[in-house]
């Protein structure tokens, strides 16, 4: 059954219009219907916008009402929380490349083991954001267009940059 949804989502749904108007909302819940089968775990109402690429998404899990944005790139381990919103082309980065001999190019080192990438309830991620392997983002953080996160991320904390760095808190009174 998963070969099937993989083999359905790669080669027509993928292809199926974005749902960011009245019109092609129709197309949500078949996307959503593949990632179910497909991710670790689904929760409701969740949206797949078009050419989303997961890999095989056998260890992502997404939570209630939260999405994955048009064009983004993301590999797991990988868990997404409630409420998240995802811009287009979002990379999410589970490993990465050996690079620590010199005397073997770099790449035929291998690639390092995967690091899992939590990204808690309620976060906002903007376009073109990528994010490192093993990060944490905490819950209510903002992730504003093109940083590269290399660093977990506190709770409510609104970051950019590149490198990310924290710009203000949410939870701070403005003076």
């Amino acid at each position: 059954m998963k070969l099937i949804a993989l083999l359905l989502y790669y080669g027509v749904l993928q292809f199926l219009p974005a749902t960011n108007n009245r019109y092609f909302k129709v197309f949500r819940p078949i996307r959503s219907f593949a990632a179910k089968i497909l991710f670790r775990k689904t929760g409701r109402n969740i949206n797949i916008e078009r050419r989303a690429n997961f890999g095989s998404g056998s260890d992502i899990s997404i939570g209630d009402n939260s999405g994955i944005g048009i064009n983004a790139h993301i590999r797991g381990p990988l868990e997404i929380g409630n409420n998240v919103m995802m811009g287009p082309d979002v990379i999410i980065l589970s490993s990465s490349h050996e690079f620590d001999r010199i005397d073997i190019p770099m790449n035929k080192q291998g690639v390092k083991a995967k690091a899992k990438i939590f990204i808690k309830d309620d976060v906002w991620i903007g376009t073109r954001v990528i994010i490192l392997p093993g990060i944490t983002i905490g819950q209510g953080a903002i992730i504003g267009a093109g940083a590269v996160v290399t660093k977990d991320v506190l709770d409510y904390a609104i970051i950019g940059g590149n490198p990310a760095k924290v710009i203000r808190f949410r939870n701070e009174r403005k003076g």
